[in-house]
């Protein structure tokens, strides 16, 4: 399986390729940036690591990547500047994506490959790159509530001090603000986390709060977040390269799933080698169906806001 990583030359995107590296499970990773030196200063690195990680085809190069490529993942954005509002964020990095989309499309993608949005914001670009791409739905996929998933995952095995293999507990909906933590079926090595000593609602919010502003968090200490995204990246690809069918909360575009529709957020999804294989309506908590489809309706109102100004294809 090829990878072709557009924005490899970034924190995110060297990370992913060298999370993909490590796995050893795809075949070939490919770096592209519009910083030709650096991406191909990055795939050298990722080259000289070879003989300690696994056999593989590491590259750099432009979109003449794109056509042999299983999956295309698109990591490539913009930051915020200071006394920039959010909305502008969002059209500044919609301009850029738009550009990459169509640069994308010139070069061809095959019918058979998956596109992986994680560049922000992932759910309105998600359903951009769905809505121009002319692929089936179910080959654009957005990174989603993954990262945000790991990261809940990550502060509740130091909460309870267990093993953080041995948490199972989800972050759907959006990937920001009304993103929705899924308490109804967090296990702890498959016992309930609510009947674990010291778990308290409090604790379950405070766990909340830092994950929900981890990624502010991160970004204020070291610029960026790079180490722990290129692990979620490499946890979707490597399902679709593995068809491994895991559960998954990645973004697509919603068709009636809790009642939510012509939006893209984050529900579980069976994820293989044909992207999305199915999306599952789990029972979930009232509350937090409710809160899914609030999260949905927020993210609505901002993909009017950009569609009304990019036009829809």
């Amino acid at each position: 399986m090829k990878v072709s990583i557009i924005g490899g030359g970034g924190l995110v995107g060297s990370s992913a390729g060298f999370a993909l590296q490590c796995g050893g499970v795809v075949r070939e990773i490919a770096l592209l940036d519009v910083n030709q030196d650096l991406a191909a200063g990055q795939a050298l690195d990722l080259l000289h690591g070879g003989p300690s990680t696994a056999d593989q085809i590491i590259r750099s190069g432009g979109y003449e990547q794109i056509p042999d490529s299983d999956v295309v993942c698109i990591t490539a954005g913009l930051r915020r500047k200071p006394d920039e509002s959010r909305l502008d964020l969002i059209n500044r990095n919609t301009d850029l994506f738009l550009s990459i989309l169509g640069d994308v499309a010139k070069a061809g993608v095959k019918e058979s490959a998956t596109v992986l949005v994680v560049s922000n914001p992932v759910d309105i670009l998600t359903y951009v790159a769905a809505d121009r791409l002319g692929l089936p739905k179910s080959r654009v996929l957005g990174l989603g509530t993954q990262l945000d998933t790991i990261r809940f995952r990550s502060f509740i095995a130091r909460q309870v001090g267990a093993a953080p293999t041995q948490v199972a507990a989800l972050i759907l909906g959006e990937h920001g603000d009304s993103m929705v933590p899924i308490w109804s079926s967090a296990t702890v090595g498959g016992l309930p986390l609510d009947k674990f000593p010291g778990w308290t609602h409090t604790t379950a919010n405070d766990v909340f709060t830092r994950t929900k502003g981890s990624g502010a968090e991160v970004i204020a200490k070291k610029g960026g977040a790079g180490f722990a995204v290129g692990i979620a990246i490499r946890d979707v690809i490597e399902s679709i390269a593995l068809d491994s069918k895991r559960l998954l909360p990645v973004s697509t575009v919603q068709d009636g799933l809790y009642d939510i529709r012509d939006v893209a957020l984050s529900v579980p999804t069976v994820v293989g080698r044909n992207g999305a294989a199915d999306r599952l309506q789990i029972d979930l908590w009232p509350k937090e169906v409710q809160s899914l489809r609030k999260s949905g309706l927020v993210l609505r109102q901002t993909l009017e806001t950009v569609l009304k100004r990019i036009g829809r294809a």
